[in-house]
């Protein structure tokens, strides 16, 4: 199509602000409409809704350099209703932000060129369905479930907190910048978007703004068949600003409202944006069809022709939009980041000891001796709990680790989750430093800000039950997707609170956590072998790491006897083998259940049947070990093998094959102490070796 300076021709070419800013608005609604429908899949309507908000935030308010997306002191985005990542494609596309790399590298390069555009939703295509955090720069979180976004949102305003508290000194506010997250009707009915509410009103954390899209409508139709709550009444009631902005086209008021949040202190802030989905379609505005589907062609056009914008053009992008947004975003975002980038040289030169803190934070590594105080447990067989050697083990990394926090929903007592070290403090209103975090009795929450602290680059954990790890599970799916160092420590792993009863007992929970791709998953079968899941996990960098931990005392292995802990670094290890290492079954545990193998093997060893334990701590683990090591510890011509896990026994015909069996759960618990549990379920020594000896035809027979 020919264009004039490229607009197209019988547009009126833009000669004022006023215009400039409708044109580069309906820029972004034209881009997400054609993107749309040459998908033949998407959601439409939100972006047209939107894109007077997104323009205004990020061409008007933002602190973001496009040429460096990733500086640290830049203001975050949060697109919490995913579903309309075309806002942040078109937006990400307009402003010209650059490519960086997993190594933090800037590659000069578009983050969203407009072929991704063209090919949106396509394979490969740096333009998704939804915002991929580790897939394009310029994402600060994946958000594809509603509510997961604002309740990362809540972390990564924690997260400014903390590091301004610990970083920020007189003449030199290192860090001061604020999130902004954009929101649906989904993310308000999500449970978690009401914890995550609750948690940041109690926080006062005045750094967070949340604009809630009030369009009134669902996939279903108007929200007034399930959702009729007042919701700013609500948003009071969390002790949050709230504020109203009647139209969502009107950019000055837009503007207005975040200059309100910006000035407000002591109090988060919510803006109630009343929208029209679908605004400008002429037959799709205000309906459910214009939530998730393709306008269609002939709308498409009459859309257009509603904008004033060439009916038959197709991902028009007019250079006059390009620079207005050069003009705007990308000359303020530049100077904004010079002037910080001067800043922290000077910063550098007066507290050169934090600017190194600040720099390994940003490159997620580790302080020089960062291992140095980590305990070494001696032999033990009274033993102790894999969640006390757990919380002695924190705290020795939380004290040379200074941006190593976290807490527990509501558990931190029975999780041993506390940082007691002088200086460690709770994270409150007030009292920003802390590194004692209190999340409630909010497991998603938890899990959720969990990643918001650690999209901030900060070391973060949260604890619970493994029970409760189900409440947890989505955000912490959601950690492996974005490739996220994130610690989870679960304790009560199986049925060590046997009184409390099958509802407190996990059984399925192993498996379904080993299934998630990218998540290693850990059981630690004493305490030195805790030591060693945490001194793996402290050195992860792009992989999250799950805990399941004992509650009941676990005896601490014989290290001089035994193999060295330290062999869990590979999954799994021989940890006592048959004289000659020529083993002719292998006993297999994880856990609690290992010293059970342990106390087996002896018995067999002296029977004179040549038998290898194998503690497997982390399936993940030992399956990226090479071949060769895997059969050294598992030798393919020893198909006589034993299994045993507190858990289900789904996935260990992998290891056991078609010979070998498993001691397992294959129903739910029952409330009983832990011994008549083992007794009925099968956990004993005797039940081990007695399986053993039938795989080698080794028992009587009457």
């Amino acid at each position: 199509m020919n264009t004039i300076a490229g607009t197209a021709v019988g547009s009126p070419q833009p000669t004022t602000n006023a215009q400039l800013d409708q044109l580069s608005i309906n820029c972004i609604r034209t881009l997400s409409i054609d993107a749309v429908q040459q998908a033949k899949s998407g959601h439409p309507g939100t972006p047209m809704a939107l894109a007077p908000l997104v323009y205004t935030l990020w061409n008007r308010v933002m602190r973001f350099d496009p040429q460096d997306p990733i500086w640290p002191n830049r203001d975050r985005f949060v697109l919490s209703n995913g579903h309309a990542s075309m806002l942040l494609w078109s937006v990400l596309h307009l402003t010209g932000t650059r490519a960086v790399n997993a190594e933090y590298e800037r590659l000069g390069q578009p983050a969203v060129s407009l072929d991704d555009i063209r090919r949106f939703r396509q394979l490969d295509s740096k333009a998704p369905g939804h915002p991929e955090y580790h897939w394009v720069s310029g994402v600060e979180a994946t958000t594809g479930p509603l509510g997961q976004g604002i309740a990362m949102s809540v972390g990564m305003a924690i997260a400014q907190k903390w590091l301004a508290n610990r970083y920020n000194r007189p003449a030199f506010e290192i860090f001061d910048y604020n999130i902004y997250a954009v929101c649906g009707d989904g993310c308000m009915m999500e449970g978690m978007g009401s914890e995550t509410a609750s948690l940041a009103g109690h926080l006062a954390l005045d750094n967070l703004c949340w604009i809630y899209d009030n369009n009134h409508i669902t996939i279903e139709g108007s929200t007034r068949i399930t959702f009729t709550e007042d919701i700013a009444a609500r948003f009071l009631g969390y002790g949050w600003n709230v504020l109203r902005v009647g139209d969502a086209n009107d950019i000055d008021l837009i503007e207005r409202a975040l200059g309100i949040f910006r000035k407000t202190k002591g109090r988060p802030t919510f803006i109630i944006l009343d929208s029209h989905i679908g605004y400008g379609s002429p037959h799709r505005q205000d309906t459910a069809a214009a939530h998730g589907e393709p306008l269609g062609e002939e709308e498409v056009r009459l859309t257009k022709r509603d904008y004033g914008w060439p009916e038959n053009a197709k991902f028009l992008v007019p250079d006059a939009v390009r620079d207005h947004f050069a003009a705007g975003v990308g000359t303020r975002g530049p100077q904004a980041r010079s002037r910080w980038t001067e800043l922290f040289t000077a910063y550098r030169s007066a507290y050169p000891k934090l600017a190194t803190e600040i720099d390994l934070i940003e490159r997620r590594e580790l302080p020089a001796g960062w291992d140095a105080a980590l305990p070494v447990f001696p032999a033990d067989s009274k033993g102790i709990a894999g969640r006390d050697a757990s919380g002695k083990v924190l705290n020795a990394l939380a004290q040379n680790i200074p941006w190593l926090l976290g807490g527990s929903a509501d558990l931190g007592p029975s999780n041993k989750t506390t940082l007691t070290f002088e200086g460690a403090g709770d994270f409150e209103p007030g009292a920003p430093g802390g590194r004692n975090l209190h999340f409630g009795i909010r497991e998603h929450a938890m899990a959720a800000i969990v990643n918001g602290l650690s999209l901030s680059k900060l070391r973060a954990f949260g604890a619970t039950f493994f029970i409760f790890s189900d409440y947890a599970r989505p955000a912490i799916r959601l950690s492996a997707l974005m490739e996220l160092p994130t610690i989870f420590v679960f304790t009560h792993d199986a049925m060590g609170d046997g009184e409390d009863g099958p509802t407190h007992q996990p059984v399925e929970q192993l498996a379904s956590f080993r299934a998630i791709p990218g998540l290693v998953m850990l059981r630690p079968a004493d305490a030195n072998e805790v030591v060693e899941a945490y001194r793996y996990i402290a050195k992860l960098r792009h992989k999250p790491a799950a805990l399941a931990l004992s509650r009941q005392p676990l005896p601490t292995l014989d290290r001089s006897k035994y193999a060295a802990a330290s062999g869990l670094a590979r999954g799994a290890y021989v940890l006592a083998d048959a004289p000659g290492s020529n083993p002719e079954v292998i006993l297999i545990g994880s856990g609690s259940e290992v010293s059970l193998c342990i106390d087996a093997h002896e018995e067999l060893v002296a029977e004179g049947i040549r038998s290898r334990v194998v503690s497997m701590p982390s399936w993940d683990i030992f399956e990226q070990q090479a071949p060769e090591y895997q059969d050294r510890v598992l030798p393919p011509g020893v198909t006589a093998r034993v299994a045993v896990e507190q858990a289900s026994t789904l996935g260990w015909e992998r290891y056991v094959g078609r010979s070998g069996r498993v001691i397992g759960m294959k129903t739910f618990g029952a409330s009983a102490p832990l011994k008549e549990l083992q007794r009925k379920f099968g956990f004993e020594p005797e039940r081990i070796t007695q399986i053993a000896k039938e795989l080698l035809g080794k028992t009587k027979t009457s």
